[in-house]
């Protein structure tokens, strides 16, 4: 994503989250891969429930997609925003469709968070696909914490994810 910030003409923010600093995964050989802005990304398939998340919020998304499969028999596809603005709505508006309910996830503050302009693009431009309300989980709606402990439980986890997805299924 930093490589097609800086080669795009127009100025870019690029917020990296620090948790993410420690975790491993693969990486491609390409060394000219780009990803390209505004493109969403489908990083597990999945047919009765979408998650929608950015940043850290896609690794607890995708650990809650894999406990409701071997638990549940719960078929969850999440996406990757990957980028905000431009945000991906033509993916966003696909998933909709697809599984017809719909999970945001996100650290931000609920209050004009990412996930609540979202949310009123999905019931503005897919309402008629809805098989039940959007559901959000958000970082908790308070002051900023700075202590390691209220820091980890004020931003979404896996047990919250968990609690509101089966909420709806």
């Amino acid at each position: 994503m930093l490589k097609s910030a800086i080669r795009d003409n127009d100025p870019v923010c690029v917020m990296e989250n620090t948790i993410l600093y420690n975790m491993k995964d693969e990486v491609s050989e390409d060394s000219d891969l780009l990803i390209p802005l505004g493109k969403a990304k489908v990083v597990h398939e999945g047919s009765d429930l979408s998650i929608i998340a950015h940043g850290k919020s896609v690794h607890t998304s995708l650990e809650v997609a894999k406990i409701l499969e071997e638990k549940h028999k719960v078929s969850v596809e999440v996406l990757d925003l990957r980028s905000i603005r431009p945000l991906d709505v033509e993916a966003i508006l696909k998933t909709v469709k697809k599984t017809n309910r719909v999970l945001l996830v996100e650290e931000n503050k609920p209050f004009c968070g990412v996930d609540s302009q979202i949310a009123f693009m999905i019931q503005d431009q897919a309402f008629d696909y809805l098989d039940a309300p959007i559901k959000r989980v958000s970082a908790i709606d308070v002051p900023q914490a700075y202590s390691k402990a209220l820091e980890s439980a004020q931003i979404p986890d896996q047990k919250r994810v968990l609690a509101k997805a089966m909420e709806l299924i």
